[in-house]
């Protein structure tokens, strides 16, 4: 089956076309700066080069109509005609606590997506108006949407209960939702599949290191526990997101400050992590330079930003009771042998021992890291959210897969 994915943030719209039969990527490609001036739209095939456009995107409709278009141009050899795509798949962020797994897309699903959108005010609106673009523009084309927090409701209620009032929960659906779940349901299956044991026999801490960096505890195929929280702020440091804190330090700098919520809200989300730590940049690349030149506050920020994943697998090597594997992905997973090694030093009396040797250069490849001899194997696996989608977008439509 060719489903078509797309991935709608606020001002752009990432997309793939994945051949389900052989798990072929034929195209990828974004849209940017959607509804901004200098808006371009890209398309890049498998080893082919990348095309860049400038053109006029006002608003998700004309992106996803764009796109759509690019794929059926007769000079590309893409597709023929639209009647190629079988199938869309949406990445949705928050599926609440209505949806556990992936769902065909009806007019009531597009309502209850709507009905939640206070559960992730940023995320959820472009990922709607995406559905609805997609939907006017084919409408007799099915469409699944694929939860970022489906992975995680398997985490148990002590995992996800917060302990403040139970009648908030009750009202207002404050719990642990945890994000990144197509990613972390990816590599750790993968991982299973690259040491040939089986998932359900199988426990394993999936790290998915990017600009957002979460944690999550897999005891045989199925996530107990993770990072973030009821939004994506909670857990680990992050580009521009500080991660756990005491609650009680946003009271004490809207008093000190004078600032408003939304103030605080931007000052723990957007400026603090990386960017706080280090005045200087949230990219890792960036930091990974000033620390080898011996700056300071990108020694610091590095550090801390290890620090906190080493703490993480301690507590989820404690509470998964027994760890075979851990796992290593997304952008700065993938490609940082530094945050990798320093991320895992010290931590022998846990089973885990790397090879300087086989971590040193490995960027964004399957590999095995750990030595030979390490009880608990680690391993670098670059994610695939958009394969996740498109095959169980294929699986629901096919009635492979009830939704």
């Amino acid at each position: 089956m060719i489903v078509l994915t797309l991935n709608c943030g606020s001002s752009t719209v990432k997309y793939k076309l994945i051949d389900t039969e052989t798990q072929n990527n034929l195209a990828m490609g974004k849209a940017d700066r959607v509804g901004m001036m200098g808006a371009v739209i890209d398309v890049e095939r498998p080893g082919g080069e990348k095309i860049v456009r400038e053109t006029e995107l006002l608003d998700h409709a004309m992106a996803i109509s764009a796109i759509i278009h690019l794929l059926v141009e007769p000079q590309l050899g893409i597709l023929k005609s639209l009647n190629e795509i079988q199938a869309i798949g949406h990445r949705v962020v928050h599926g609440g606590e209505t949806f556990t797994g992936s769902v065909r897309i009806t007019d009531a699903v597009v309502q209850t997506l709507k009905d939640n959108i206070q559960l992730a005010p940023l995320h959820n609106p472009p990922n709607i108006v995406g559905i609805e673009a997609a939907m006017a523009i084919l409408p007799d084309v099915p469409m699944v949407g694929v939860f970022d927090t489906a992975f995680h409701t398997t985490m148990p209620e002590h995992a996800y209960i917060y302990p403040i009032p139970y009648a908030l929960y009750k009202k207002y659906a404050i719990r642990r939702y945890g994000f990144h779940g197509t990613s972390h349901f990816y590599v750790a299956r993968r991982a299973c599949e690259i040491l040939k044991v089986k998932g359900s026999e199988t426990n394993l801490i999936t790290l998915h290191l990017g600009n957002g960096a979460s944690a999550t505890a897999v005891r045989k195929g199925k996530s107990v526990d993770t990072t973030m929280g009821f939004t994506p702020l909670e857990g680990l440091v992050m580009g521009t997101r500080c991660g756990d804190i005491d609650p009680a330090i946003i009271i004490h700098i809207m008093d000190q400050e004078k600032i408003s919520v939304r103030e605080a809200n931007n000052l723990l989300n957007k400026f603090s992590g990386l960017i706080g730590i280090s005045g200087k940049s949230s990219d890792m690349r960036d930091l990974e330079d000033l620390y080898q030149q011996g700056d300071k506050q990108a020694r610091l920020a590095i550090d801390i930003y290890t620090y906190r994943i080493k703490k993480y697998i301690g507590a989820y090597a404690a509470a998964l009771g027994q760890l075979d594997c851990v796992v290593f992905t997304a952008g700065i997973g993938e490609n940082s042998p530094l945050i990798r090694e320093k991320s895992i030093e010290g931590l022998d009396r846990l089973g885990i021992k790397l090879d300087k040797k086989r971590n040193d250069g490995l960027r964004a490849k399957e590999a095995v890291i750990s030595t030979d001899d390490s009880p608990v194997k680690v391993l670098v696996v670059p994610t695939n959210e958009e394969l996740v989608i498109a095959m169980d977008t294929a699986e629901i439509v096919s009635g492979q897969k009830s939704s």
